[in-house]
């Protein structure tokens, strides 16, 4: 039987109503008024995951999968409404996506040597409580594949989510200590605050029993993990450049390319962000994204008006259009369009505001130059050295090698939507957060351990 929109109303309200998300929160799993609790019971908990077998840990992931699977409309619904951002069904492929392809023990591995003098192993160990900082752009998609990668580790951690999606976020960790509980783990692996706030993160930034910080979100929080004086992993912005050369497969780039900037309304750090087509395929390739792939030309006025509704004079997003759909955006400014409308798009120079600046909306600036050797230049331009994420369509490889060495990129797409970068349509594992500033790309449990190693002199060397 299909399920009706008030079915889903209805799903939401009743699963709030149990979890009683309010200033009475305290309690529940994992959830605490204070940080310093929710750091306390973490470590308390830490004490048991990390004596845990990988066999242990890999049922308390594996029913985590399965609590994701279930929980996957629920989830993706809760963060529409939350935080306005996003689409439901987009969100939903989100969650199974994640439940499918985060990694779990099998990404923890040992190296052996072995010679005369001995054997040396080199193994993966747990760095102990991570303090985590979440974006409120994908809120329990981000819990949900770092807390698996954490257990998986032998880690717990304590999150101080973004206040916007603080109902989402406590749902996802009370799921995951249910899942850990009915696997016959501890309770509170994963730990939160009722109220998050900055004085809350500096807390977790500080604690003597932090001993590694993830930060995913905008460079102000990524930079100030950084500035903490303790191992950091920053998953920091983008402006992914998609570029289009002569050799390309048009009609399949402008396919590409706007399916992957419309997805959950390209709130994705590595949905493209603006197009670079050389200028003998340009107009072909604007003809497919608006003839065949539901894209608006926006006119010069209409651009103005863009840009003074989804950002102030000073350049800063305005919140309520982040993640809004094309069809909402246009609204905003009085045009009237269809539901086929899904993208909105327009010529201009690079320097335009709606190019440069990532935006996290569906809406593809294009910008013409006259051949590839300029392709490449504008695109490491756009992408401001975030080193984050950068796409091209081209069927010439010295092309693709040239700009991938150009772009410098954590993740680089070749004739794909960006998404297949995060598994979905693409040979990839799947993560939310992409540590693209400092070096560690598509995070996954082997990110959060620390290598140890164990040397036995002149013995266990069987050859």
């Amino acid at each position: 039987m299909p399920v009706s929109e008030s079915m889903v109303q209805e799903v939401v309200q009743e699963v709030l109503a149990k979890m009683q998300i309010s200033d009475t929160a305290s309690g529940k799993h994992g959830v605490f008024a204070d940080m310093n609790d929710a750091i306390a019971a973490a470590k308390e908990a830490e004490q048991t995951v990390r004596m845990l077998s990988m066999d242990q840990r890999e049922k308390i992931i594996s029913n985590i999968r399965k609590k994701t699977h279930e929980n996957a409309e629920v989830l993706a619904r809760m963060a529409v409404d939350e935080t306005g951002m996003g689409n439901v069904g987009d969100k939903i492929l989100k969650h199974h996506l994640v439940a499918d392809k985060v990694p779990g023990t099998e990404d923890i591995t040992t190296e052996a040597y072995s010679g005369d003098r001995g054997l040396t192993l080199v193994e993966m160990g747990p760095f102990g409580v991570i303090g985590a900082i979440t974006p409120c752009t994908n809120p329990s998609e981000t819990v949900l594949c770092n807390t698996m990668g954490m257990i998986a580790g032998g880690n717990t951690v304590v999150f101080n989510p973004h206040p916007q999606a603080i109902k989402t976020t406590i749902y996802a960790i009370n799921m995951v200590n249910e899942a850990c509980l009915e696997a016959g783990g501890p309770d509170n692996v994963a730990c939160t605050v009722e109220k998050p706030t900055l004085e809350t993160s500096n807390i977790m930034m500080k604690h003597k029993d932090i001993q590694l910080l993830v930060a995913t979100g905008g460079p102000g929080v990524v930079t100030a993990v950084l500035s903490s004086g303790k191992r950091a992993i920053g998953a920091g912005a983008g402006n992914p450049p998609a570029l289009v050369d002569e050799t390309a497969n048009v009609r399949k780039a402008a396919q590409d390319i706007v399916n992957g900037c419309v997805f959950d309304n390209n709130l994705p750090c590595i949905a493209e962000k603006e197009i670079v087509a050389v200028d003998s395929i340009c107009d072909e390739l604007m003809n497919y994204m608006i003839t065949e792939q539901g894209c608006y030309l926006a006119s010069k006025d209409e651009q103005d008006k863009l840009v003074a509704t989804v950002m102030d004079s000073k350049g800063k997003l305005n919140r309520n259009c982040v993640g809004r759909s094309a069809k909402r955006l246009l609204e905003m400014i009085g045009v009237t369009v269809s539901d086929n409308i899904r993208c909105i798009t327009f010529e201009g120079p690079k320097e335009h505001p709606l190019i440069t600046t990532e935006l996290m909306m569906p809406i593809l600036g294009v910008v013409r130059v006259k051949d590839f050797e300029e392709g490449v230049k504008t695109s490491v331009w756009l992408e401001h050295g975030n080193r984050h994420s950068a796409h091209i369509h081209s069927l010439n490889v010295e092309h693709i090698t040239t700009y991938a060495k150009a772009l410098d990129t954590a993740i680089l797409v070749k004739n794909g939507p960006s998404y297949a970068a995060l598994g979905f349509g693409g040979e990839s594992i799947c993560t939310f957060t992409i540590a693209s500033r400092t070096g560690e790309g598509l995070t996954s449990a082997k990110s959060f351990t620390k290598k140890r190693r164990c040397v036995m002199q002149d013995s266990l060397c069987i050859r």
